[in-house]
């Protein structure tokens, strides 16, 4: 059938070979015109220049995880893992009582078990949050203990990735409906709503996150009364879901304001009550609209939990910082922050990886 095609003089519709191909793929995107052309040299001859020495600590002089410090030291100059072997545990799980800490990790697998099938929006069903109320109900027993033969362990214990874990997920899974609800307040046309929910927004927007973690864990309980105490690890809570509350509802207030106005008379139109309207036809879109700037805060949120250190609380960093402590491994903070750097990298990149894949499926019935 080709051969009789082409017999009767009709062009061939296959692309020319110099449009497909690595080398075209090339030619088009890194050398088009000549200052990217220039700036791909460069940026080669960067790489070329910082790749081999970066290998060469990283791996080939490198000691491996069983080295101590004394073989570190007295090395080639490179990378001392010895460090990550010795100091492992403590990193990922702080002063967590060594015969238990298989429960923290536990508490990760739930966790990021969790993380991962709610990534499938088939299981965006209301059951499902009987499963996540179920999960941290065993995270609380796994982190606590006192029941099923459980030691019972305080938080004040608690640290490394974990308590990153709790503070950022927890605190964004509240933080969430009390900003559509913001969100909604400052769009609202009742004056007394709208001024209350723009006061709280603005004041949080305007203060750092330190200020708060400090007035929660210093002046808030001087306003309690005597005998009454909150635990310092649900004041930081609180602190980091009244942050990121006030940060997202600006993020999804730019999305109501992003619907056009037919939307909502057509919601009108149809006669369904403000909660309808909002409920199936005006924040499904204006959430898929928010996407990048609220996975923006969901990322920060992430690395922001790092700053409990100020209020005596060790995350992953804190016991980063802690470990490199001890005299025998003092010096070795490189190889620390690169460990827990490719940490925070793999959650961050995870997130905005599907948030992207997220971005593209919402938008798939918008294209033109």
């Amino acid at each position: 059938m080709t051969d009789n095609v082409r017999s009767v003089g009709l062009p061939d519709e296959r692309p020319p070979s110099n449009t497909v191909g690595p080398l075209a793929w090339l030619r088009n995107n890194l050398f088009n015109t000549w200052y990217n052309a220039v700036l791909t040299v460069l940026v080669l001859a960067l790489l070329a220049t910082a790749i081999p020495p970066l290998f060469n600590w990283l791996v080939v002089k490198a000691h491996g995880f069983g080295a101590d410090s004394t073989a570190c030291r007295q090395g080639a100059g490179g990378a001392c893992w010895g460090f990550i072997g010795e100091k492992l545990r403590f990193i990922l799980f702080g002063t967590f009582p060594w015969e238990e800490q298989w429960r923290p990790l536990a508490t990760i697998a739930v966790f990021i078990a969790l993380l991962v099938a709610s990534c499938d929006r088939r299981l965006w069903k209301p059951w499902f949050g009987l499963v996540w109320a179920a999960g941290l109900a065993v995270v609380a027993i796994l982190m606590w203990g006192g029941v099923f033969g459980l030691t019972y362990v305080e938080n004040t214990l608690w640290g490394g990735l974990p308590l990153t874990i709790i503070l950022s997920v927890i605190g964004l899974a509240v933080a969430f409906p009390a900003a559509i609800l913001l969100a909604l307040g400052r769009r609202s046309n009742m004056p007394a709503v709208k001024v209350l929910c723009v006061t709280y927004i603005e004041l949080i927007r305007g203060v750092p996150l330190i200020s708060l973690l400090f007035m929660a864990s210093v002046m808030l309980p001087l306003f309690l009364p005597n005998g009454v105490s909150i635990d310092k690890l649900l004041r930081a809570q609180i602190a980091f879901i009244m942050f990121a509350a006030a940060y997202m509802a600006e993020a999804i207030r730019g999305g109501l304001q992003a619907i056009p106005k037919g939307q909502y008379e057509a919601a009108d139109g149809l006669g369904l009550t403000y909660w309808q309207k909002m409920r199936k036809i005006i924040l499904p879109q204006a959430l898929a609209i928010s996407i990048p700037p609220l996975v923006n805060t969901f990322i920060s949120f992430f690395k922001d939990t790092s700053l409990v250190i100020i209020i005596g609380l060790y995350d992953l960093l804190g016991t980063a910082k802690a470990a490199l402590s001890d005299p025998s491994w003092r010096g070795f903070y490189r190889e620390a922050y690169l460990f827990i750097g490719v940490i925070y990298w793999i959650f961050c990149f995870s997130m905005s990886k599907y948030s992207q894949k997220l971005e593209r499926d919402l938008n798939r019935g918008h294209r033109r």
